[in-house]
């Protein structure tokens, strides 16, 4: 026999896998063959003692032990010895969570790829935040994956947000995660019998591998592998898993249900259990020596109540993860035989009943024997993790590092940046420099924001090459992450917003546009920094008039200009104007001056200008008596010279003085 097995396959192109399953280790040795996959040799082994339960390893030596009983059958049949092995992480051991994630961003920028990566990785900090409050036991767990359920933009769904502008983004994420411990002691178990793990699945992927086509798997369908213990569910859509659930009934329930009514010990309700669907009558004895022989329509009508019970829990878990009835139903495993079991799951779901279906081995395409076949639902799953890992070379896990750090990555999917990053504790905040926030204070009842600063985003570094968190990794790529600086929150001091309000200039002495600053009722210290919703109220100059009254001036008296430009006392002042005002003079005819009178002579742009004097000092605003310039309206910068230097409205004027004045655009 040995020799017959030796021929079909050698020991360089022998896959090997292992199911660990709750009451059987199920061994398969293949090979891929171009298209094909051929089975060569299996065996099975049930557990002496339960040493599982719900997909948990309980008892390492009892799986060990099961584990190298089949790994050395298998040797011995082929001839040669089994050094690598492909497994499964049970999908019953997943803990998903659904939350819903914000983000205040920068209306003026596009929502772009960096921004929904922090969004979503806040997401799955989130939901690890909950299962950690959750998880009393204190069990270790990291993200396999997530989902986008929706996103909104400024509270609206939307399809995608990347392009968009707004003030708020949101999402609901779908974040899936594993504990540790059930990779580490299936590790345990290979390490014990020397079996070297070349690749790592889930088993609800595996079993969809090989249960539904890839054509198909774009579709709404859930997966349902009704065990022992457990009913395991995989919800697939847009080609991908997107949520886990578990039903805490499965085939066990319907046994129980077995012994209960017809008083059977759990071994012989379990094979009576597994006769219903294969014999129409069957014969047994109950525990105090009465005999039965009953149909299975019979039996099955007596324990309908649990049947109706585990198809409700489980299409309850559908609904709960998927939010509707899915497009169908696949069924797996030794439970999914159970007759009328998929009939309820149908009614439960709405859907017709042939939508609801078990899946055995027989549709599983591009497969062959050359041992026994294995047949039926129960098988689905051994066989998928044996073809995967045909497929899926590299192993499951792969390491980076992160600042030097280095982190192991569970590789269900393709893995960016983002997954490293998330794996090596990195926060969702320290990615994107926020804006800081805004100082909101209230002048004289009118509200002002002033602005905090913008931040500066984060630097990622793959293999020294500038990168960002979508960027794909592979097996010991180096990341550097230099994280992001949030920006200054707006802050104002009392010195500062007088200075910013400002000061204009009257006749060379500064004048403050405010006075008499009170905060929320009290006087504070110049260097005093404003608080949020702090209530200003000031005595605030507006217009000249404001401050002529401030030095009792009786305008009429005067002649106005304001930045070189005469005007009247209702002109509306702003910061750095400069006001200049002169007693009023009577308009002098400059044809009657005569020249005997006490006059002065200077030149303006180059013409000569004689002043009368009249019993005073010339200043360099009087010159605008004797030379015509329109200064009504401002047609630029007014450039005012004195003999070469720049010149004040109040300057001293002398005989022979040269001027130039003119508008600078």
């Amino acid at each position: 026999m040995t020799k017959s097995i030796m021929e079909k396959i050698s020991s360089h192109e022998a896959v090997f896998s292992l199911d660990i399953g709750t009451k059987s280790i199920t061994g398969i040795v293949a090979k891929k063959q171009d298209e094909k996959f051929i089975i060569v040799d299996t065996e099975i082994m049930e557990y002496s003692e339960r040493a599982m339960y719900d997909g948990q390893i309980h008892d390492i030596d009892k799986v060990a032990l099961a584990a190298k009983i089949v790994k050395e059958k298998l040797e011995e049949r082929l001839g040669f010895p089994l050094t690598e092995v492909a497994i499964a992480a049970a999908g019953r051991a997943l803990k998903t969570h659904r939350v819903q994630v914000s983000m205040e961003i920068d209306s003026t920028k596009e929502v772009d790829q960096a921004m929904i990566q922090s969004l979503e990785i806040e997401g799955i900090q989130k939901a690890q935040t909950i299962l950690d409050g959750e998880n009393m036991k204190d069990v270790k767990y990291y993200c396999v994956g997530h989902t986008v359920i929706n996103y909104y933009l400024n509270g609206s769904m939307i399809t995608s947000l990347k392009g968009h502008r707004g003030d708020k983004i949101e999402a609901d994420i779908l974040a899936t995660f594993l504990p540790h411990v059930v990779v580490d002691s299936l590790y345990a178990v290979m390490d014990k019998i020397r079996l070297e793990v070349v690749y790592l699945t889930l088993e609800p992927i595996a079993a969809i591998h090989v249960a539904i086509p890839p054509k198909v798997r774009l579709l709404n369908l859930a997966l349902v592998d009704i065990g022992a213990g457990t009913s395991d569910i995989a919800l697939t859509q847009d080609g991908t898993i997107i949520s886990y659930a578990m039903a805490s009934v499965a085939g066990d329930e319907i046994t129980e249900a077995i012994a209960r009514e017809f008083l059977l010990d759990f071994d012989t309700a379990e094979k009576l259990k597994i006769d219903l669907n294969q014999n129409e009558s069957h014969t047994f004895e109950d525990i105090v020596g009465i005999s039965y022989t009953m149909t299975t329509e019979e039996i099955i009508k007596k324990i309908a109540p649990s049947i109706e019970n585990l198809a409700r829990e489980i299409s309850q878990k559908i609904i709960e993860y998927n939010g509707k009835a899915p497009s169908a139903v696949f069924c797996i495993g030794g439970g999914s035989q159970i007759p009328t079991l998929t009939q309820y799951i149908a009614e439960d779901l709405g859907l017709k009943k042939e939508r609801v279906v078990v899946r055995g081995t027989e549709i599983i395409q591009n497969i062959e024997f050359l041992c026994e076949k294995l047949q039926g639902p129960e098988f689905i799953t051994p066989i998928g993790i044996c073809m995967i890992s045909t497929k899926e070379q590299d192993e499951n896990f792969i390491k980076v590092g992160v600042n030097e750090k280095t982190v192991k990555l569970f590789q269900t999917k393709e893995l960016f940046v983002s997954d490293a990053l998330i794996k090596a504790g990195i926060s969702a905040k320290q990615l994107i420099g926020r804006r800081g926030k805004s100082l909101n204070i209230f002048i004289n009842g009118e509200k002002k924001s002033i602005k905090g600063t913008f931040g500066e985003s984060s630097k990622i570094y793959v293999n020294g090459k500038l990168a960002n968190l979508d960027e794909k990794i592979n097996h010991m790529d180096q990341i550097i992450f230099h994280p992001s600086v949030d920006g200054e929150d707006g802050a104002l001091s009392l010195k500062d917003f007088i200075e910013d309000i400002g000061v204009v200039r009257f006749n060379n002495l500064d004048i403050q546009l405010v006075s008499n600053v009170l905060i929320n009722e009290e006087k504070k210290d110049m260097d005093y920094i404003f608080e949020d919703d702090d209530k200003i109220t000031t005595m605030e100059i507006y217009q000249v008039s404001d401050v002529l009254n401030k030095f009792n001036i009786e305008e009429d008296k005067y002649d106005i200009y304001v930045n070189g430009i005469e005007t009247d006392s209702n002109w509306i002042l702003k910061n750095k104007d400069e006001i200049v005002i002169c007693e009023k003079k009577e308009k002098i005819d400059k044809q009657t001056v005569s020249v005997n009178e006490d006059t002065i002579k200077i030149i303006v742009n180059n013409k000569e200008i004689e002043m009368l004097k009249k019993g005073k000092e010339f200043i360099f605003v009087d010159i605008f008596d004797y030379f015509d310039f329109d200064r009504t309206k401002a047609q630029g910068t007014l450039i005012m010279e004195l003999n070469g230097e720049r010149a004040a409205y109040t300057d001293s004027i002398q005989d022979g003085d040269r001027i130039e004045i003119y508008w600078k655009k």
